[in-house]
């Protein structure tokens, strides 16, 4: 759904644009709430499986394909202001490095793909959480409800941008009949990769989902004291109490997920289940950016070359009619292939994962610069202390 230059006139992009640049002004401040040093890398992370899962462009009908938007699955895994974040930075590289999405409709799209995509989600998201149960198959079906929505809401959105500042002289009704009905069956694709992925996640570490952390929690492990036979305190025990099995674990409340939870007893077992979580978290970055480059570096060799469902959209109503060369139609990196090689496969091969590199190394940098802002502004303990103790 990347629009390109020339669909939408001057005036609607510069307006866009300033909606575009208060949202990512906004979504900065907003993302220093949702960074700590687990979701930080993550994000960074996220930005550059969304740009390598775009390059997979699916068959959905006849001469038509789609792919990710990647708004929903951003917005649950690490929030919806660091989703829009995730987003923008995804297209900004798009635009510049591949020639993919005008450069002066870059406002357009982070509105269209970043901003609607993102909010709208969420907010299904959220209200889906709360009404089906607990646990991850709650959580995959309202990403997968949420994904199916947004892409549709997208598609909407451009209509609506259309019909204020379109180039070229087709009825907006039409317009949004055509891209309403392909977009719900590109949002069908969109709803089964954000649900797969987020569970997967889940599975291995449910504390790092953003958007379902008050409702999973981790499984740990509480361990009792041992009271060995002819101790000083097993004499000293009251008829009626039971002494704890060596290696047994005493059950607390049921973890929402339904598994059992406990908790570590002692600063040995904290550190180590600190450290179990730090080794899972970063299996699971590396695991990812596996996957992103998989992706991106071979597997979009079989993407799809039909047009997704804006260009068949544009291309039959006549929309295109006045669409502009892309400003950076020149570049090294051009239309996912690098320049100057000559075997198709290696090159847009080695396009992708370039891009995977320079969206996560660009993402990384943004998301961990702000969580570093974020750890120097805040009261230190003890100065907090004080401050509540004068109140």
């Amino acid at each position: 759904m990347h629009v390109p230059d020339g669909f939408i006139d001057a005036p609607v992009s510069a307006a866009t644009a300033a909606v575009a640049a208060a949202a990512v002004a906004v979504s900065l401040r907003g993302a220093r709430r949702e960074l700590d040093d687990k979701a930080a890398p993550l994000a960074g992370l996220v930005a550059a499986f969304v740009f390598a899962v775009q390059m997979l462009n699916f068959p959905v009908a006849a001469g038509t394909s789609g792919h990710l938007l990647g708004g929903a699955l951003a917005a649950i895994l690490v929030g919806p202001y660091t989703g829009v974040l995730c987003i923008s930075v995804v297209l900004l590289m798009q635009g510049v490095l591949f020639a993919d999405g005008g450069l002066t409709a870059l406002g357009v799209n982070i509105t269209d793909m970043g901003i609607v995509t993102t909010v709208v989600a969420y907010a299904v998201f959220r209200v889906l959480v709360r009404l089906l149960p607990r646990g991850r198959t709650g959580l995959s079906v309202a990403s997968f409800a949420a994904a199916l929505i947004s892409v549709p809401a997208a598609a909407a959105a451009f209509t609506l941008i259309y019909a204020l500042g379109g180039t070229t002289d087709v009825p907006v009704g039409q317009v949004f009949t055509a891209m309403a009905g392909v977009h719900v069956l590109i949002g069908l694709g969109e709803a089964a990769i954000t649900a797969l992925t987020v569970s997967a996640v889940a599975a291995v570490r449910p504390d790092l989902v953003h958007g379902a952390r008050d409702l999973l929690r981790p499984l740990e492990l509480r361990t009792t004291a041992v009271t060995l036979p002819g101790s000083p305190a097993t004499s000293s025990r009251r008829d009626g109490d039971q002494p704890q099995r060596r290696g047994s674990a005493v059950p607390s409340d049921l973890a929402t997920d339904g598994h059992h939870r406990s908790r570590p007893d002692g600063p040995g077992a904290v550190a180590a289940a600190e450290e179990t979580r730090h080794r899972s978290a970063k299996r699971l970055w590396l695991a990812g950016v596996a996957a992103a480059l998989l992706c991106a570096g071979g597997l979009s060799y079989y993407a799809s070359t039909s047009p997704d469902g804006l260009e068949k959209v544009a291309h039959d109503k006549g929309i295109d009619s006045k669409e502009a060369a892309h400003a950076a139609k020149d570049s090294p990196l051009a239309d996912y292939q690098v320049k100057d090689v000559s075997d198709e496969r290696l090159s847009g091969g080695l396009a992708g994962v370039i891009g995977v590199g320079a969206t996560l190394a660009a993402g990384t940098g943004i998301f961990v610069t702000l969580r570093w802002k974020r750890a120097r502004t805040a009261p230190a303990p003890a100065a907090a202390e004080s401050e509540t103790a004068a109140l």
